[in-house]
């Protein structure tokens, strides 16, 4: 992916262009790829990797946003055709969180700050996780992070209020407090930044390892069978009694 932390008008035409082709079509072309191979197979999975933003757009990131919603509606496409063909190959979308990755040191910005993820931040290997699962499993979508479910359900429920509420916090909390953006420091919208800069980025001190909520929804099957057993076990005792 490749983005511009911006607001829409301070964004060029080319600029837009360039992070919605990466970003979406990247994404898209990719699955093609992928889909042409395994389709001959009649096997395989394909994940998509989405984001909260995929559901709600918030500011600064109106070409993260509109990729992101445009992956879904594609998502959903395909995943029909799919299913009208009787395909064994599957598709899912795994929805993510603010990363604690390098993309905020490389991405082009035009803020007054130096950008940052959404808090709170969760370690990239709590996304790997989740896609490494999906890819495993024949689940439509994966939600990670706790945050992940408040936003899209928010949003479907009191979409004015979430409007309100990131108008009011989304352009600061997306900015790290006392920390000027560099304007000279190289950006990778156009080619890549030289240098491997890993997974990690600077936000290790606050990104979390592990969310509580992913592994609740992998592992909802078991917990479910599990709460039928206990509460038939339940059930029996007082029978017995």
């Amino acid at each position: 992916m490749t983005t511009v932390f911006a607001a829409f008008l301070e964004i060029t035409p080319d600029e837009f262009r360039r992070a919605t082709e990466v970003t979406y079509l990247g994404a898209v072309w990719g699955t093609r790829s992928a889909l042409v191979r395994m389709k001959r197979r009649n096997r395989g999975s394909i994940v998509l990797v989405g984001s909260a933003l995929a559901y709600r757009g918030i500011p600064l990131q109106s070409p993260y946003s509109g990729a992101k919603h445009a992956m879904q509606g594609f998502f959903e496409s395909l995943r029909c055709e799919l299913r009208n063909e009787g395909s064994n190959v599957k598709l899912s979308m795994v929805q993510l969180p603010g990363l604690n990755t390098p993309q905020f040191d490389h991405c082009l910005a035009r803020t007054e700050n130096h950008p940052q993820p959404v808090p709170p931040v969760y370690q990239p290997e709590v996304a790997a996780r989740a896609v490494h699962w999906a890819a495993h499993h024949d689940r439509r979508e994966v939600y990670v992070g706790l945050p992940t479910v408040y936003t899209i359900l928010g949003n479907r429920i009191a979409p004015w209020f979430a409007e309100w509420y990131l108008a009011k916090t989304a352009v600061d909390s997306q900015q790290m407090p006392s920390t000027p953006l560099d304007p000279d420091r190289p950006v990778n919208l156009w080619e890549p930044v030289p240098g491997d800069r890993g997974a990690h980025g600077r936000f290790d001190d606050q990104a979390h390892p592990r969310s509580l909520q992913a592994w609740l929804a992998m592992h909802r099957g078991t917990l479910g069978a599990g709460a039928v057993v206990a509460g038939a076990a339940a059930l029996t005792g007082l029978l017995r009694r």
